[in-house]
């Protein structure tokens, strides 16, 4: 055989290989696969232990806005609801179209202002029609009186006679029926004229109430008619005409968990801060406390009140109340409690359901306080939540400093490695 050809046949490849050789050399590329990660992921594992879980550190600051003017800190932080202790769906008392409007939305009104008119031509008509009545009825007590009047002399008459013997008694007893009779009608006209009379007052009120005015001194805050529709109490859906808010009688309602709420008493200062003015906090008292729990919530609600009215504030704004703890200190001759600090929210991990308003607020979460090149974890107390970070309110000192990023990876004692 020629060597040229000979070396040809040698690199060319056999394909009458057979599927159980084939096998074993697909179990040996797997089996030198499953080594290589076995490898790499001890490598990886030695790396890990070697350097430590990277993490980026914070330093945990004082909160400086929590209850400085009462001489303490936050006690408890809640969220609830601007509202508006007096406040009046205006409607009309029975089934009319509406005339005219003469508010709008955002207007203020004075007690007894106008607000609306209603057609009033059916409560008008019977109106001029009872009073007809009554001027009717008028003329047939005069008439009765004059019938009375003509009737007595006649009856004074035959009684004297009846006395001297001059006429019978069947006379006497004629004209005594006819006096008591014309006596009778008076009364009984007098009675008519009474009832017309009570009807003209009573179609005067139905006259009265086509014309709306203002309860109460507040602000228009929706207007819910316009002229031609028909507005009645009984249509809960669009019933009414407008509704206006006195707000001077605004509060926040807040909902505090049961767990907390011996925190909580009357007149206690607080700091009012609503969402939509978030920089600027606002003094406030505790008004009430009320006594009843919400079973589905475990909460209790609780009563604040604004030291200051602002014009900012308007119902159904959010706000959150920060309980002060200056006022239950002086009560109970105890120290003040430990001052509130601020973290990055990513330092934070919130165990369990957050709870009251879903902010976590009184619940417990984990930080981790970095030791050297080392964690230890904590357990601490939640306040309030914001952009600016999370409220601990007590388990954390001013100036730890505590690991952010990724707490997952971290368990007590884990080795970390802090970077920039």
């Amino acid at each position: 055989m020629d060597p040229k050809t000979a070396l040809l046949d040698q690199l060319r490849i056999d394909r009458r290989e057979t599927p159980a050789r084939a096998g074993e050399r697909l179990k040996g590329w797997i089996g030198l696969g499953a080594a290589a990660a076995v490898v790499v992921a001890g490598l990886a594992i030695f790396a890990f232990t070697r350097e430590g879980v990277a993490v980026h550190s914070a330093v945990a600051m004082a909160d400086g806005a929590g209850g400085a003017s009462s001489g303490g800190g936050s006690l408890l932080d809640a969220s609830g609801y601007v509202v508006a202790l007096r406040e009046a769906t205006v409607s009309a008392k029975s089934i009319y179209k509406v005339r005219e409007v003469l508010v709008q939305e955002g207007q203020p009104v004075k007690e007894g202002e106008l607000m609306a008119t209603l057609d009033d031509t059916n409560a008008r008509a019977a109106l001029e029609q009872s009073k007809a009545q009554v001027k009717q009825l008028e003329a047939t007590v005069l008439a009765a009186k004059l019938a009375a009047d003509d009737a007595r002399p006649i009856f004074l008459r035959d009684r004297t006679q009846l006395g001297e013997g001059l006429i019978s008694r069947e006379s006497f007893d004629t004209s005594k029926a006819n006096y008591d009779a014309a006596q009778a009608a008076v009364s009984v006209a007098e009675g008519n004229l009474d009832v017309a009379k009570a009807a003209v007052q009573v179609n005067q009120r139905y006259e009265d109430d086509t014309v709306i005015k203002a309860p109460f001194d507040g602000v228009v805050t929706v207007k819910s008619a316009q002229p031609g529709e028909i507005v009645s109490p009984q249509f809960l859906g669009g019933g009414g005409i407008a509704k206006i808010v006195d707000m001077g009688s605004l509060e926040v309602d807040v909902d505090v968990g049961e767990n907390f709420i011996n925190r909580v008493h009357p007149e206690q200062a607080v700091t009012i801060t609503l969402n939509a003015y978030a920089d600027q906090a606002m003094a406030g008292r505790v008004i009430a406390i009320i006594p009843t729990a919400d079973r589905s919530k475990a909460t209790v609600k609780v009563r604040i009140g604004f030291d200051e009215k602002d014009p900012r504030i308007v119902p159904e704004m959010g706000a959150r109340v920060s309980f002060l703890d200056g006022a239950s200190a002086a009560r109970a001759g105890g120290s003040p409690a430990q001052p509130a600090v601020v973290v990055p929210l990513e330092a934070v991990r919130i165990e369990g359901h957050a709870g009251v308003g879903d902010t976590g607020i009184g619940h417990t979460g984990i930080v981790f306080v970095i030791s050297g090149d080392r964690v230890l974890r904590s357990a601490v107390r939640l306040g309030a939540r914001s952009a600016g970070g999370q409220t601990i309110l007590a388990g954390l000192k001013p100036g730890a400093q505590v690991a952010v990023g990724d707490l997952s990876k971290l368990a007590d004692g884990s080795r970390v490695r802090v970077i920039q």
